[in-house]
Formats: C-alpha cells, structure tokens, sequence
C-alpha cells in the first residue's frame, strides 16, 4: 500500500502522539517541558487541518483515510484530555462527558459504515474541535494569572457546550441510521 501525503499526515499525527503525552507529564525537559508539549499538540492539530485540506483539493480520499483520521483526532484528544486530567487542570466530569461523545459518534460511524453510509462532520461538530484544541492549548499553558484562568474557563464551558450540541445535531441529522432495514 502506498501512502499519499494526507495518510502520511495522519500517521506522524499518531507517531507525535506519545511524545506530546511523555513531555506534558514527565516533565522531562524542565521548565520547559509544557512548552515542547505544547508545540507537539499544535503540530499534531494542524496536521489533522492539513490532511484534510490536502485530500479533499487533490482527491487523495482513501479508506485509509477516512478510518484512520477521526481515529488520530480522538486519540489526539483524549489523549491530551487524560493528561490534563492527570495533571489537575480539567474536571474529570468534563472529560468524561467529551470522551463519551466522542465513543456516541464512533458508534454512530460504525452503525452507519456497516449500512453503506458515510457521515460527514457538520459544521457546529468542526467548530467544537476549535474550541477544544484551544481549551487544551490554554490548559497547557497554565498561565498562573486570574484573567488567563477565567478566559480558559469560558472556552472549556463554551467546548462542552458545543460538544452536547454537536452530538445532539449529529443524531437528530442522522437518526435514520439507527432504523431497523
């Protein structure tokens, strides 16, 4: 199998994955340690932008693609989420809430795969992954500063409200995968 561009760059996606982890909450690297993770996470998301651009102008969609990109996003994140939760910088009932829509939505694909149906993202589900990576960035950087931490609050409400309303709009648009044939 040959890989294309937008597959190589979901795979260094996953390949990135485990440094991101191991420098966030090693702290291998001294003080900056949540620095280098942070820029393995923005590196890893904008490759999650790219590949898609990059597939979708040039006709490069595969299989390949479509199986492994969501998957590279949700491990991006969850992994990001489990680390934050470790660290102390994000409710547990937060990433909880954000991981089970992200196993709905999984199931919901797998239902709809084994139906012959592929479901796009929508948009409100594309806006909740801005507002996630950007309340994962925040948390990150952990600014010890009242402002910083109200304004990373907002944008955490602002993602798990997007992400309950992502997967409501997810279900009612594609309610009729779960109808019996």
């Amino acid at each position: 199998m040959t890989l294309n561009l937008p597959n190589k760059l979901t795979i260094l996606r996953v390949i990135l994955i485990p440094f991101f982890a191991m420098f966030l909450l090693t702290g291998m690297a001294g003080i900056y340690s949540d620095y280098i993770a942070l820029v393995i996470f923005c590196v890893a998301s904008l490759t999650d932008m790219l590949d898609g651009m990059i597939a979708r102008k040039y006709n490069l969609i595969t299989n390949f693609g479509k199986f492994m990109d969501p998957l590279a996003d949700k491990l991006l994140v969850c992994t990001a989420l489990i680390c934050l939760l470790d660290l102390g910088r994000i409710p547990a009932w937060v990433v909880i809430i954000i991981i089970a829509r992200e196993f709905i939505i999984s199931g919901f694909r797998l239902v709809a795969s084994d139906k012959g149906v592929v479901i796009a993202a929508g948009y409100i589900g594309k806006v909740k992954t801005v507002f996630q990576m950007a309340m994962i960035i925040m948390m990150i950087l952990d600014f010890d500063n009242n402002v910083f931490y109200m304004a990373t609050n907002v944008v955490m409400y602002i993602a798990l409200i997007l992400t309950v309303v992502s997967l409501v709009d997810y279900i009612a648009r594609n309610k009729d995968v779960l109808k019996e044939d």
